[in-house]
């Protein structure tokens, strides 16, 4: 039986990189997202962000894909949107 390689890494970088954000429905929280991920891809843009309302519209789900360059780079994204008070969770 193979061993996984434990030294291997987990994802392969540049790659793209979807970045999901979820809180209460409004245009602020897709203009906060959009702003926390540029600080961490300049790159992205508003047609890379995408969104969703939730069944009953009361929240949305915003989606920004990005080109990924590595995993510090997804940690930094991910602790600004965790700290950030209009985003109730990340993923």
């Amino acid at each position: 039986m193979n061993k996984p390689d434990d030294n291997k890494p987990t994802m392969e970088f540049p790659c793209e990189f979807p970045i999901k954000a979820m809180g209460l429905a409004s245009e602020a929280l897709h203009i906060t997202v959009l702003e926390i991920v540029q600080r961490h891809a300049p790159e992205a843009d508003e047609h890379a962000l995408k969104s969703r309302p939730s069944s009953n519209g009361k929240y949305v789900s915003v989606t920004v894909t990005i080109n990924a360059k590595s995993r510090a780079q997804l940690d930094a994204i991910y602790l600004d949107l965790s700290a950030c008070k209009r985003v109730l969770m990340a993923l």
